[in-house]
């Protein structure tokens, strides 16, 4: 392939076909671009020589980490993904120490070479794709729950087979196994992840969140990492500097073990994609966990922080120790506003409501079997995902405001931003408008929806429930094989269908599950609704 990178692992790849340039659209460079193609082909490196060899928990460690920071929007520094290769490729030797000094290689855990997908027959590199996206996603999940302490040899054990089998001559016939598969153990890491968080932090709780900054220095932190918000808030106490999530962080506010530290205060601004106008001359640090990073601008380059598996060049990294005296000493220099500010979402809203896990909906289980029997509720509708920048987007709010006033609408992930501070009232005292969290917290809506299959004694897809979908990136991805590997049929995806799904296997996917892509929401709701 003749290109200077290939990627098109995100919603917003150039042309709906692949980024080729100097630069992806996410701003990583094409040598970023390489090396973290490099990295995924020393990671099926590893995976391939555990084998036949003995893998330890580092080697489970470095997968999972690995995998993590080739997602989207994660990691634009060349210096991190060299020690990363290098930490990968070290531990291959250390598992199958004599293969690079055989006489009759095999060459069986060479690193691979990522080009070979790219330039695979179509169907074959589609397939492939899925496997590894969907794999990323898991890794996701898998990390943040092993920052708890909650570790699953399930899940290794599909990161391990996922990576082997992208280097191995397979046909579709066996390969679409393996993309359901991964579905499927994405939904025990999903729900691993879920009862980690709620054995730590608590059952989130239905929680109104303000928009407004008080005057004096904050902090804002953002990504999804609850455990690195939990660390800050406890150094941060009794020091006269106020918190604020953003983005992805959001949910934090429903943790009784978040929610009782006093100073934190709110929510600052919207989704991850409007982060450098919204940070520009910032009167605060702004620290970054896991992703959603966007390259930074120089109005606020002096005030970024970086932890976990984020990196950027020239940022302020905090590492193991988790020692954030650097950004408390950025908040405080700062100063932050010296009057308080009012802010909004992008719907004009003061105040957005969070909290709404399974745990608070299945507690009002038997009001919401009710209401749908005495027709008060008509229709469920899940409206969540990724958020992202094209203007295409604006479909998600325009299909909320549409949507009956005998209707619920469930939400999670960052897409919930271009609709969650409307106030769309409430049906027999629930909010028409429920957030049930991060996308991390997939497994609530999930669990929601067989328990409503469950009361109403009829399969999922004969509930009332229809989903309207946004993806970004990989995690959204192995959101949607685990809704297919469970059989759930007409989901509406947006705002614009992956590019690396070839027609056959959109073919498949539209046959065998009804997946649509989105259309107008007047079209959409008229489909549905009838």
């Amino acid at each position: 392939m003749d290109t200077q990178m290939f990627c098109f692992q995100c919603e917003q790849t150039a042309g709906c076909s692949g980024c080729t340039g100097k630069a992806g659209v996410c701003g990583k460079t094409a040598q970023t671009a390489k090396l973290q193609d490099e990295l995924t082909g020393a990671l099926i490196g590893l995976a391939r020589a555990c084998m036949t060899n003995e893998k330890t928990k580092k080697t489970d460690r470095l997968i999972i980490e690995g995998l993590f920071t080739t997602i989207t929007n994660v990691n634009f520094n060349d210096e991190t993904l060299r020690t990363m290769i290098d930490n990968v490729n070290a531990e291959k030797n250390k598992a199958a120490p004599f293969c690079s000094e055989c006489e009759s290689r095999c060459s069986n855990t060479d690193n691979y070479d990522m080009s070979r997908i790219w330039t695979a027959p179509e169907d074959i590199r589609s397939l492939k794709s899925l496997i590894l996206f969907g794999i990323r996603g898991i890794a996701a999940y898998a990390y943040h729950a092993a920052v708890l302490g909650y570790t699953s040899d399930e899940v290794n054990s599909i990161l391990h087979k996922g990576l082997c089998v992208i280097s191995e001559d397979l046909s579709m016939e066996e390969l679409l196994p393996i993309v359901m598969e991964v579905g499927e153990k994405n939904l025990t890491c999903m729900e691993m992840l879920d009862r980690a968080n709620r054995e730590t932090f608590g059952t989130p709780q239905p929680t109104e969140v303000p928009l407004s900054v008080e005057k004096g220095p904050f902090i804002v932190i953002t990504g999804h990492d609850l455990y690195d918000l939990k660390l800050l808030l406890e150094q941060t106490e009794g020091k006269g500097i106020n918190i604020y999530t953003h983005g992805e962080m959001l949910p934090a506010h429903a943790y009784p073990e978040l929610k009782k530290y006093s100073h934190l205060k709110g929510n600052f601004g919207t989704a991850w994609q409007n982060q450098q106008k919204e940070f520009a001359d910032l009167p605060a640090p702004i620290l970054f966990t896991t992703n959603c990073l966007m390259p930074v601008k120089p109005s606020y380059a002096d005030r970024v922080f970086t932890t976990e598996v984020v990196s950027y060049p020239e940022m302020v990294h905090i590492g193991d120790d988790k020692d954030f005296s650097p950004v408390i000493e950025k908040a405080l220099e700062l100063g932050g506003y010296p009057e308080g500010r009012n802010m909004t979402g992008i719907n004009g809203g003061g105040t957005v409501t969070t909290g709404f896990g399974h745990s608070a909906v299945l507690s009002v289980a038997d009001t919401v079997v009710d209401a749908v029997k005495s027709g008060a509720i008509r229709h469920f509708f899940l409206v969540g995902g990724c958020d992202g920048a094209k203007p295409g987007r604006s479909y998600y709010t325009d299909f909320v405001k549409q949507t009956p006033k005998d209707s619920i609408i469930l939400t999670l992930a960052c897409g919930k931003y271009r609709f969650n501070d409307l106030d769309l009232g409430t049906i027999g005292g629930l909010p028409r408008i429920m957030d049930m969290g991060q996308c991390n917290d997939a497994y609530s809506a999930i669990k929601v929806a067989l328990a409503l299959a469950d009361a109403f004694k009829c399969e999922v897809n004969e509930l009332p429930l229809s989903m309207i979908l946004s993806w970004y990136e990989q995690k959204a991805v192995c959101i949607l094989l685990t809704l297919l590997y469970l059989g759930i049929k007409d989901i509406r995806l947006g705002p614009s269908l992956p590019a690396f799904i070839s027609p056959a296997i959109l073919d498949f996917l539209v046959e065998n599950f009804g997946i649509a892509p989105i259309t107008t929401p007047e079209q959409d709701l008229k489909a549905i609704l009838g």
